[in-house]
């Protein structure tokens, strides 16, 4: 049993794990660093491995700065343009459903990344910042799912739960993108297929939170209890 004192550590002790882990999936999921690879291997086709290291570090490092941007200054945003929480859940959620949706399907969705920029980006001499940082890791889905975890957030831990949360996906896709001929051959297209319909089932429960928790807070729906 707890004491008065002890129950609401525990509490808040738990309050601040599930958030942490809700910012790193929603975060990671909405990245997806493994749908990527495909894109990353046409565009980085014939180029040396160490330029290849070297525009996966830009991708992760133009995502990284992205989304930290965004959620730095995501109260900012909210204000100059009058947008309320609520909203803006209901709106991520949207972009979160449609996203996820394409996912269950094994394919990118035209939110991430078009045909278009893949083959803009296998023509350019670096293509690391744009299209492969933006918008193919750091895209819509990934920068409103950021703005509403932030709004979201009540406390400074909870601000760093995001802000690690980001550091870590950056940190997980380079990784993945550097070494994207190994991770294609270890799970091969079956396995990277299955991969992104497992984040895309989990990516639409996330975004039909996101509309609950946004109906709720405008009090359209009745607030059900943890």
């Amino acid at each position: 049993m707890y004491g008065p004192a002890s129950a609401a550590e525990h509490a808040l002790h738990s309050t601040y794990v599930r958030f942490s882990l809700l910012a790193l999936s929603s975060i990671f999921f909405l990245v997806d660093p493994f749908a990527a690879i495909p894109s990353f291997i046409a565009i980085t086709s014939g180029v040396d491995s160490r330029r290849r290291r070297r525009m996966a570090f830009k991708a992760a490092l133009t995502c990284f700065i992205v989304l930290t941007s965004f959620a730095l200054a995501g109260q900012y945003i909210f204000s100059m343009f009058g947008i309320k929480l609520p909203a803006f859940e209901i709106a991520g959620g949207l972009i979160l459903l449609l996203i996820g949706i394409d996912m269950l399907e094994a394919k990118r969705s035209p939110t991430q990344e078009s045909s278009d920029e893949t083959e803009e980006g296998a023509a350019k001499e670096d293509a690391g910042i744009v299209p492969l940082g933006i918008p193919m890791l750091a895209g819509p889905g990934a920068i409103s799912s950021v703005m509403v975890l932030v709004g979201q957030a009540t406390t400074i831990g909870q601000w760093i739960a995001v802000l690690a949360s980001i550091a870590i996906t950056a940190l997980i896709s380079y990784g993945v993108l550097n070494g994207a001929d190994r991770v294609r051959r270890l799970l091969g297209e079956t396995g990277i297929r299955i991969l992104v319909r497992i984040m895309g089932l989990l990516l639409v429960a996330l975004a039909m939170q996101l509309f609950v928790n946004g109906l709720t807070d405008l009090g359209l729906i009745a607030k059900q209890g943890d």
